[in-house]
């Protein structure tokens, strides 16, 4: 990649993946025509969605992942669930019973318990995560950033939308668009400059699975149809290696090597739930599944051979996998950003059209 340092002033718009899990940071290089997602001092490209308290300070990312287990009840995560949602009393408490933190009633806020008692807004939490990749940015490119594109789910209303962008200017951050998750996967894997209409996005990352059917009419994304399921994985085994050997081996507190097999068999009746989905969004989308034109493939989780062989057998034709399933979000609203910041060499960009008449089906 090349470096921004010095010769790239004119880029001042940078696009943030602020995801449920893990957030990242990218911008788009007018000279190379490429996307840097950026890493941090460790050459890590993403951090976790995590903010830890202490007596003396506010930690972001992999500093307040390495608190978790001496400070559980002051490190809050997933807060992407909570960002702009009125909760029933009795529908957060079930909620917050999930997590070691607590959540405060009857708004959806963190209870933070250091050396005094506070509460702190889901807002808050992001806006932390966002101002450390903000400084990221700031580092590799070595100007100052105050602009910025950020990624939201295609199912957010304008509330989570709103309080989404709250976030970003608590980060010192003005957002000049807010662009749909499965609409920047599109785009990073350079939908928007082929003759394709109908796109599949399956985004499988931590636990949640969304699939979004989208339409493409010229240079405009419609999102069409979108459904989502919990899918919880079970064994927790290092996915990255899954990709590349019949065994991998666990984390140090598993005293064994599990095969792929193994692996595939404990999760058949999982993975066979993410069909329900696809199924939906293709019935609602009015769509055969031979219409498809692209399949394109969102989260570390999609990397497991079986899911992408599940979906290859029900289309009769691979997903597309040229990009980092990781990083697809992250690279498509770099591109959505240098687009906003006049550095993307094409005249007509991704636009999306809102459906405001669009639901979400859940499956439990």
């Amino acid at each position: 990649k090349n470096s921004a340092k010095g010769n790239n002033s004119t880029i001042t718009v940078i696009g943030l993946d602020l995801g449920t899990t893990f957030c990242s940071v990218g911008v788009f290089h007018p000279g190379s025509g490429e996307v840097e997602v950026i890493a941090d001092e460790e050459g890590r490209k993403s951090i976790p969605s995590a903010v830890s308290f202490t007596n003396t300070a506010v930690l972001a990312g992999h500093e307040a992942v390495d608190l978790a287990d001496t400070n559980p009840q002051n490190t809050i995560y997933d807060a992407k669930r909570f960002i702009g949602k009125i909760f029933e009393p009795e529908v957060l408490e079930t909620e917050s019973a999930r997590y070691p933190f607590k959540v405060g009633h009857p708004g959806a806020e963190f209870v933070i318990s250091t050396n005094h008692t506070f509460t702190v807004s889901p807002e808050f939490i992001g806006s932390r995560l966002l101002l450390k990749m903000r400084k990221m940015a700031e580092r590799q490119l070595g100007v100052l950033v105050n602009k910025a594109v950020i990624s939201v789910p295609a199912e957010f209303d304008e509330r989570q939308r709103n309080y989404t962008v709250r976030a970003a200017n608590l980060a010192g951050l003005e957002v000049l668009r807010v662009i749909n998750e499965p609409t920047a996967a599109a785009m990073a894997y350079g939908l928007h400059k082929v003759d394709v209409f109908n796109v599949l996005v399956v985004d499988l990352g931590g636990g949640t699975l969304d699939v979004s059917l989208l339409n493409k009419q010229g240079g405009m994304f419609l999102t069409r149809a979108m459904a989502g399921n919990v899918v919880t994985i079970r064994v927790p085994l290092h996915l990255h290696t899954l990709d590349s050997s019949e065994g991998s081996t666990p984390p140090v507190l598993f005293q064994a090597v599990i095969t792929r097999k193994l692996f595939e068999e404990l999760n058949e009746d999982l993975f066979q739930k993410i069909l329900a989905p696809v199924e939906t969004v293709l019935a609602e989308g009015h769509l055969e599944k031979e219409e498809v034109d692209e399949i394109v493939l969102v989260g570390g989780s999609t990397r497991i051979p079986r899911i992408r062989r599940l979906i290859r057998e029900y289309f009769g034709k691979d997903p597309n996998t040229s990009v980092d399933p990781d990083l697809a979000v992250v690279t498509g609203v770099a591109i959505q950003a240098g687009i906003m910041g006049g550095s993307w060499p094409l005249q007509v960009s991704a636009l999306e059209i809102p459906n405001r008449h669009l639901r979400k089906t859940n499956f439990s």
